[in-house]
């Protein structure tokens, strides 16, 4: 009896050595399913369903340039401020949260447009530079020219310019500090000539001293 239990034991763990022999054989033939991670850095960074759609993570969308799903959103918006992860926001004083709080009076006398991107949307005031006005039309707000000489207190004529307007003088005319009104110009200044000058109102005229007479040029002294 102990004979034929040494033979039964021995072919048990002969038995069992060809199985865990026949395992080991088919095991490592067989393919192993591609992990995440592996997938993951091969499509790009927060992919979670890189079988369907953009396949984004919640939170994320494609990014227009790289059509890779690195732009935040942030659901509620964050006003002036931006996106930076999903529902984070960082604001213009550098407090971060899920969203921004609206800056009070930012709309000047236009009103406001809305604009939206990826990470909200945010009011953004419709002005004109100085000198121009708004005009709504089919296309949008447009922003026209101000013609300033049609009410310009200009002395002399008055200059229309883009966004502004010059007052201008006549002959013998300067303009004032003011630029606007006009003043003479005393060309004697200019000592236009030899011994003496009188200025007048648009020109001037020279004399000599006693002994000398004008010259033919009226300017110089004989």
């Amino acid at each position: 009896p102990p004979v034929m239990l040494v033979e039964l034991l021995l072919q048990a763990a002969w038995v069992s050595l060809l199985l865990s022999s026949g395992q080991g054989r088919v095991y490592p033939a067989r393919k192993k399913p591609a992990s995440f991670a592996v997938e993951r850095r091969r499509v790009g960074p927060h992919v979670c369903f890189p079988g369907s759609g953009s396949g984004c993570c919640p939170g994320w969308m494609l990014s227009p340039g790289s059509g890779k799903c690195t732009l935040p959103l942030c659901s509620f918006g964050c006003g002036g401020g931006s996106c930076v992860a999903p529902n984070l926001c960082v604001c213009p004083d550098g407090e971060q949260g899920i969203t921004c709080p609206e800056r009070p009076g930012t709309c000047g006398e236009y009103g406001c447009d809305l604009s939206c991107n990826h990470g909200g949307c945010q009011e953004v005031a419709r002005v004109c530079p100085v000198g121009f006005s708004m005009a709504e039309t089919a296309n949008g707000v447009r922003c026209t020219d101000i013609d300033e000489c049609r009410s310009a207190a200009c002395e002399g004529p008055c200059v229309n310019t883009e966004g502004g307007f010059a007052c201008e003088c006549g002959a013998g005319q300067e303009l004032s500090a003011d630029r606007r009104s006009c003043r003479d110009t005393d060309e004697c200044r200019a000592t236009p000539c030899q011994h003496r000058c009188e200025n007048s109102v648009g020109s001037y005229r020279c004399s000599c001293r006693p002994g000398y007479h004008l010259h033919g040029n009226r300017h110089s002294c004989v």
